[in-house]
């Protein structure tokens, strides 16, 4: 058996969690609204449609935020489409969809309380402007008194919605946009968004764009404008990101994250360059507000485009295997370890497309594998981040050199128990993780939670839902501050500490 060596002090923190790293995703794209949180006439949905066995699972997944309604979708949307008792019908260029308007804002905050998670809202800086993006914060925010906190009123919701996290827009770097600008465009309409935006609730947070992958031509140029010019008026910038699997190796494809940790540093440094280009005292933060791994349908999309103005399309709804869900651990401990800088993060999408919970119309609705990771992550990886020293051999593979076997990362709780996360990435060798655990106090092995399978394909669907799920873990042994932990291989863990 291969060994590993994880090192902890209580003393060497990141930082604390801030909990909104466990966000996700709702576009209205697909099926993620129209027959997923939404499906009158379903048997578990309740008055208002939505469904109550998916609304269970959102539950247990823990998430603090969903940001919504796009996603592309938004550079087209009109807010004032989705509340009172007009909802037209409009043709979505997104996605080349009829958008019915049956699911709007005020629905969506309802959801979002029955679900225990708050919306993350995104204005329309692609067709629309600061006008707009201000008048909404007016209907959400304001108390009364006004035309568009009266219009909210007389809709139905006399007090605010106290809507707290708000997006200047979406992906606006990119040509499949509509109304896609360059950073110079961009800044200037983001700043005056937020500035009339703040002006109506000062205790807004407001994320603006950043470049929409790594990849783009103009990443980096595109945030030192959009830092420059907007630093006063945001809190957040933005970081989208999405992992294939062109090779089909297993090895290849669990060291995307490598890729992840590179993007992570150069947001982060080009933040403070600004910074210390403007003698500011405030850090900008990062929301990863849109990450996941897709490649299972990819192909599919010219098709789905050439049908034209449908609703409810089965869009990207990829069934994930059990290499996905490591993949999935992995992205959350590489978030966990940049918790310092990364203040929030959604997992793109929540239902049906991209999703971690899989509807059926009319019938059922299931966990896939990446679930699990996330629920755990979102459960156990509370209170502070440690500064986690790991020693492991490492791999080269197709794009990356010196990729640990071993991805590993702890956390704090305020209860003083230690959660272990980790990642084996090798295909055949169990690892002995041997660990120092520094200034803790006594601590005991509690749980050793597992995710593994023999067939790094293995899926989870409606008829067979329980293929890839959690089992006890084989643990290890504690004897003061030392401590062994048995590592499968080809697997995902959460070894948890208590008093």
């Amino acid at each position: 058996m291969k060994h590993a060596r994880m090192t902890l002090d209580k003393a060497f923190q990141i930082g604390p969690i801030d909990p909104r790293i466990y966000g996700s995703f709702l576009e209205h794209m697909g099926r993620a609204i129209y027959e997923g949180i939404y499906e009158p006439g379903h048997p578990a949905a309740d008055e208002q449609g939505f469904r109550t066995d998916v609304i269970r699972l959102v539950r247990d997944l823990g998430v603090p935020i969903v940001r919504y309604p796009g996603g592309n979708f938004v550079s087209g949307f009109q807010w004032e489409d989705s509340v009172g008792s007009h909802r037209p019908h409009r043709l979505d260029l997104a996605w080349f969809a009829t958008e019915p308007n049956a699911v709007g804002l005020h629905e969506f905050c309802d959801w979002c309380e029955k679900a225990q998670t708050a919306p993350m809202y995104c204005v329309n800086l692609g067709t629309r402007g600061p006008e707009q993006a201000r008048d909404v914060v007016e209907y959400a925010n304001h108390p009364s008194g006004s035309k568009f906190s009266d219009m909210r009123i007389a809709n139905g919701k006399k007090e605010p919605l106290n809507i707290k996290l708000w997006c200047l827009g979406n992906e606006m770097d990119g040509p499949w946009q509509m109304g896609s600008k360059t950073a110079q465009e961009y800044a200037r309409i983001a700043n005056e968004s937020a500035k009339m935006m703040k002006w109506v609730d000062p205790s807004i947070e407001l994320v603006a764009c950043g470049s929409s992958g790594f990849e783009m031509p103009t990443f980096g140029s595109w945030e030192w404008t959009v830092l420059d010019e907007c630093y006063d008026n945001i809190d957040y910038i933005s970081l989208h990101r999405y992992y294939g699997n062109p090779t089909g190796k297993t090895s290849d494809f669990l060291a995307r994250t490598m890729d992840m940790d590179a993007f992570i540093r150069s947001v982060i440094a080009l933040c403070d360059a600004v910074k210390g280009k403007k003698h500011a005292k405030k850090s900008i933060h990062l929301s990863f507000d849109e990450w996941n791994i897709i490649y299972h349908t990819g192909d599919q999309e010219a098709y789905l485009r050439s049908m034209r103005w449908g609703q409810a399309v089965h869009r990207a709804e990829d069934v994930y295997n059990f290499e996905d869900a490591l993949l999935t651990g992995s992205i959350l401990i590489t978030l966990l370890r940049n918790a310092d800088r990364v203040k929030i993060a959604c997992l793109a999408q929540l239902v049906n497309v991209i999703a971690p919970i899989m509807t059926r119309g009319g019938g059922g609705c299931w966990a896939q594998t990446t679930y699990y990771p996330f629920m755990h992550a979102s459960r156990y990886g509370r209170g502070a981040a440690l500064r986690a020293a790991v020693d492991s051999p490492v791999y080269d593979c197709v794009d990356y050199e010196g990729v640990p076997f071993i991805d590993a990362t702890a956390t704090l709780a305020d209860d003083g128990s230690v959660t272990v996360f980790c990642v084996n990435r090798s295909t055949t060798e169990p690892f002995a993780l041997d660990m120092d655990l520094h200034g803790f106090g006594a601590l005991r092995i509690g749980e050793h939670i597992l995710l593994h399978n023999d067939d790094a394909k293995a899926v989870n669907t409606e008829s067979a839902p329980y293929t890839v799920v959690p089992t006890p873990g084989p643990g290890g042994c504690i004897d003061g501050e030392k401590a062994t932990l048995h590592i499968p291989a080809l697997s995902w863990n959460v070894i948890r500490f208590v008093r």
